[in-house]
């Protein structure tokens, strides 16, 4: 049987009681224990109303039957009967009543049938009022467990919407139907509601009957499994998320939902459409369906752009059990991604969490324990909640949603001002989601250039905003918050996106003039690092210059960028010099090694590749360790195959936490230098790497792995190979951009520099030492390929 507990459907305590026994009643046999108690109870509380007309007049009888009545009267005659009453049954109700109650305690023979169940006497006795009625469900417990074998039953009990049987400060109704459910442990209630049921709760001792985890056992959790997730499978009781519908039970539903002739109204493609706007919400599911219902009633037949929408009903029945202080809280958190009860509350304005940890109990509020923060909401009512046109009466003006904002806004600087500076991953995440409030809400950019910096500090990269499409991120750009959120965009998908791509968006954020004068600096840098990994080195000398010139905190990056900028034109001394005064800040040891490994000189290299790793770990600097490990790794893959083993390895580790596209480059060419000399498809895996280079822009990593490949083909003698790799460099470099790779090409080959093809490079011991240094790579990595046979 199911019975609606719902406001609109006028279901009060006496119904409920009432329901259970006329369901009952299909079983075509008297419960005199119940009915009587029942009877004397209707008596004393609707003088001069017929139960039988109460019964038809609410329309149960339609539903259940007429056989109620006439079992509650032959219970009453057989009673009368046993105790030997003279009279009419119906006008002598107290009379049986006490006659009975004497009979039951003297334990006459006659009513032996009746004193099973043995508090009838004492119900019989009680103030016939309603928190008696309310114990008389243990006298239908006691009469079905009192059925013969096989008249036996198990009756199911549904108890739906059972969120709007009150609050949870009146819990009045709530109390009286627990005692039911404890009171009949032979039946199977299924009790549904948007709330989890918190009976096992020692906090509410006092305003219910039955409280606590030893009364609820398989109700004590906070954490409220799905469903097919039992964590308590032996349990007498579980609770259960029913959760969102999988997209195969959302087109199921829709195409049952409405039907004529064996067919489903609703297409296909419209199911679909609806589907994907429902994210699975059985609410959603329906609002739809009445929408599909009022178009067809127009004449029109329903399209896909109908539902392209939001319903704003969902709003109203999403916020109609809730509590002012409730609804409040939900709005607020509808501005963030995820949340903790500290940041819930901040962000509402409130000095108490209450609210919000009521509010987290909701189905609507997802919880992941393992989150940065544990608690996010359902994304359809998060959606609907911030778009949908909101017509409930404490609906939110802009200013109101403009000042929570900035509330979420200070809460996340709060708490990004005090995470350790260990925990990146808040620091990233309050950077997220502070980046997209700002934007949005066009808020005041304020802690968020200090953390802007710190992101960048790492050169880890997670992602940060979502990325906007061509037109809304060149649009976009009208106020100091959207720039920095572009800058940080950009940034962030520099190591996913061509790095032509990534300079045109900085191009076009410095060019606004919106960016405070420390961000700006930050846009013009990582253009300048962009077009020189695009070979314009000209154009990213002026922007180095430019951040050098402004003193700012990315000074020392910038001179290090203008050391990159002489290596690249072959004016090794002057890089090599400015390293000594670029101290960590400006990586002067990677500087270094840098200069080193294309002396030739891979021993100075890799230790100096080595103490930037070594020192970046001290200063906690994940990014920078992994690229100095990568190049450590790609300096001694030209010497010693095993070592270099060891040292590619650490390199992958590394960069498996951070999103480094340069840094992996140079890792995976490792392993062919690693291989070089040898049949392992080396030339095939060299192709496959060198497409993805093209594709990301990345020019001076194709050169490198071309100077891979012609060490490859020096070590085995392949003078075709080496006149490709060295017509191949020429291709890829040019005199202030990597020239001297030819160089040292024809240096690994033993081949002499054809008159008019020498470069401007300046080595730094002399042309002669540092061909002997190269060459003596190719003739260590043969011989070691010799003897291994």
């Amino acid at each position: 049987m199911r019975i609606d507990l719902a406001r609109s459907a006028g279901t009060d305590f006496e119904r409920v009681v009432l329901t259970i026994r006329l369901a009952l009643a299909q079983l075509g046999r008297p419960l005199p224990a119940f009915d009587l108690a029942l009877r004397r109870y209707w008596e004393r509380n609707h003088p001069g109303e017929s139960m039988e007309e109460y019964v038809r007049r609410g329309g149960l009888a339609s539903r259940f039957g007429r056989a109620f009545p006439q079992q509650v009267q032959s219970a009453l005659g057989d009673v009368a009967q046993a105790l030997l009453l003279p009279g009419t049954v119906g006008t002598a109700m107290g009379q049986v009543t006490g006659s009975l109650v004497r009979a039951l305690r003297e334990r006459r023979q006659s009513v032996r049938a009746l004193a099973g169940c043995a508090r009838l006497a004492d119900l019989l006795e009680a103030e016939p009022d309603l928190d008696a009625l309310s114990f008389y469900p243990h006298l239908l417990a006691c009469e079905l467990a009192q059925m013969p074998v096989d008249k036996a039953v198990a009756p199911v009990i549904l108890l739906d919407a059972f969120e709007e049987t009150g609050n949870r400060t009146h819990r009045d109704l709530e109390r009286l139907l627990q005692r039911v459910v404890w009171l009949m442990p032979n039946v199977l209630f299924v009790i549904t509601g948007r709330s989890r049921l918190q009976w096992a709760d020692e906090a509410l001792q006092g305003q219910l009957d039955f409280t606590g985890p030893a009364a609820w056992p398989g109700l004590d959790t906070d954490h409220v499994p799905y469903s097919g997730n039992t964590e308590h499978p032996h349990s007498c009781e579980q609770q259960l998320l029913i959760g969102d519908f999988s997209p195969e039970d959302c087109d199921d539903y829709l195409a049952r939902r409405l039907n004529s002739g064996g067919q489903s109204l609703i297409d296909e493609e419209l199911r679909a459409v609806i589907t994907g706007r429902s994210h699975g919400l059985p609410l959603h599911l329906d609002l739809s369906v009445m929408r599909f219902l009022e178009i067809r009633r127009t004449g029109r037949t329903p399209q896909p752009a109908d539902f392209d929408h939001d319903f704003p009903a969902l709003i109203a029945r999403t916020l109609s059990d809730l509590t002012p202080e409730e609804r409040h809280v939900l709005r607020s958190v509808s501005l963030l991604d995820a949340f903790d009860l500290a940041l819930a509350t901040r962000a509402a304005g409130m000095s108490h969490e209450s609210a919000t940890m009521r509010l987290t109990e909701r189905p609507f509020i997802r919880e992941d324990p393992f989150g940065l923060w544990p608690f996010h909401l359902h994304a359809l009512i998060r959606s609907t909640l911030r778009n949908a046109d909101d017509r409930t009466d404490d609906r939110w003006s802009p200013q109101d949603w403009r000042n929570a904002a900035q509330r979420a806004f200070a809460a996340l600087g709060e708490q990004w001002n005090t995470a350790p500076a260990q925990n990146r991953m808040l620091h990233v995440g309050c950077l997220r989601q502070a980046l997209v409030l700002a934007r949005d809400f066009r808020l005041d950019l304020d802690w968020l250039t200090e953390a802007a910096f710190h992101y960048v500090s790492d050169s880890i990269w997670e992602p940060l905003a979502p990325p906007a499409g061509e037109e809304s991120a060149a649009a976009g750009l009208r106020t100091a918050a959207d720039a920095p959120v572009e800058t940080l965009s950009a940034l962030a998908r520099r190591q996913h996106e061509n790095r032509a791509r990534t300079a045109e968006r900085l191009t076009t954020v410095a060019e606004t003039g919106l960016l405070p004068s420390a961000l700006h600096d930050m846009a013009i840098y990582y253009l300048a690092k962009a077009q020189r990994d695009l070979g314009r080195t000209e154009e990213s000398r002026r922007g180095m210059q430019h951040v050098v010139a402004g003193g700012g905190r990315l000074a020392p990056g910038a001179r290090r960028g203008l050391a990159h900028l002489a290596r690249l034109a072959g004016d090794f001394p002057t890089s090599l010099e400015a390293a000594e005064n670029l101290g960590w800040e400006g990586r002067h040891h990677r500087v270094r090694g840098d200069v080193w490994w294309i002396q030739g000189d891979m021993t100075r290299g890799a230790q100096a590749f080595q103490a930037a790793r070594l020192e970046a770990e001290e200063h906690g600097k994940q990014g920078e360790a992994a690229m100095s490990q990568a190049m450590r790794a790609f300096t001694l893959a030209f010497t010693d195959p095993e070592v270099a083993d060891d040292e590619i390895d650490l390199a992958e580790h590394l960069l498996a936490r951070v999103d480094l596209r340069a840094a992996t480059f140079d890792a995976r060419i490792a392993t062919l230098l690693r291989d070089a000399g040898t049949h392992t498809c080396l030339e095939d895996r060299a192709q496959v790497l060198s497409a993805e280079s093209s594709t990301s822009g990345l020019a001076f990593s194709h050169a490198k792995l071309e100077l891979a490949l012609a060490f490859h083909h020096a070590v085995r003698d392949d003078h075709e190979g080496i006149t490709a790799s060295i017509h191949r460099l020429r291709e890829l470099t040019r005199a202030d951009y990597y020239a001297y790779y030819v160089d040292i090409a024809h240096f690994m080959a033993g081949l002499p520099i054809p008159d008019g093809d020498s470069t401007p490079a300046q080595w730094i011991d002399g042309v002669e030492p540092t061909r002997d240094r190269w060459r003596d790579l190719v003739m260590s990595r043969r011989s070691h390929l010799y003897s291994a046979r």
